[in-house]
């Protein structure tokens, strides 16, 4: 099975995240795949937006594969050169998120990348990188702080916890929140928005909206990756493995509840 779906719809290009299995966690050779078909998708003048979802109706992504750290001590490497996030916020062509499902720690740091996010109303949120004893290092840790706010972001961060979609419309982390049954129509409806208007300027647009925005975010994101690798590759596959296990309980008893 394809581990990476691009549909088409006129100028908007569907890609979804297709490992519904395992809740579209993000393997590196899914990272790879992703940052090649964004690259390849910005460069094709028939695509004017662009829409990244999950499979099935459980998961927009439950992040970094887990199970492959723990068997795998070349994958925190793998991942670190096949940044999604970085890949996103490179692309020049507009992004919806469409979150469909839970959206947990890497794939959470993935939804961030997106330009804006639509939410399913079954769609939950959360970091648990203090669970699982590796630093973000995708942008989260400045990302979502700017977003929310710092104290709600080191609510999530450091406790962890859940918090559903009516709570993170009312936080701001994403832009609208819709039945699940009608998600990808509004993505489709928005994008088809963007499109149509002219490609180049929407594209200076987004460049000059973004360079304004990330201007004091350049060096704290530089702080984070360096200081997350270093740490991350200190960290042994087996500490992984204990540490997954608690945080998969704690997503089956948790709610949202924040």
């Amino acid at each position: 099975m394809n581990t990476l779906v691009v549909d088409r719809d006129g100028p908007v290009a569907i890609v979804t995240l297709n490992r519904p299995e395992v809740l579209n966690a993000l393997s590196s050779a899914l990272c790879r795949q992703l940052c090649e078909t964004l690259a390849s998708l910005d460069n094709n003048e028939t695509v004017h937006a662009l829409i990244l979802t999950g499979a099935g109706d459980r998961a927009f992504s439950a992040g970094v594969d887990l199970k492959e750290l723990e068997s795998n001590p070349d994958a925190i490497a793998a991942i670190e050169k096949y940044d999604p996030v970085r890949a996103l916020k490179q692309c020049r062509t507009p992004v919806i998120g469409a979150i469909n499902g839970v959206a947990l720690t890497g794939g959470l740091e993935v939804a961030l990348g997106c330009d804006m996010l639509i939410a399913a109303s079954n769609a939950r949120f959360a970091d648990t990188h203090a669970r699982v004893g590796l630093l973000p290092g995708w942008g989260l840790s400045q990302r979502l702080s700017r977003l929310i706010g710092v104290n709600r972001a080191q609510q999530m961060s450091l406790s962890g916890n859940f918090i559903d979609a009516p709570t993170a419309l009312a936080w701001g982390l994403v832009n609208e929140m819709v039945a699940p049954e009608q998600l990808l129509d509004r993505a489709r409806a928005l994008a088809t928005d963007i499109a149509g208007a002219d490609r180049a300027f929407i594209r200076r647009y987004k460049a000059l909206i973004d360079r304004g925005f990330d201007a004091p975010l350049g060096a704290a994101l530089e702080m984070e990756r360096q200081t997350a690798w270093s740490y991350n590759h200190s960290v042994s596959t087996g500490a992984i493995k204990d540490r997954r296990q608690g945080v998969m309980a704690r997503g089956r008893d948790q709610k949202g509840e924040g």
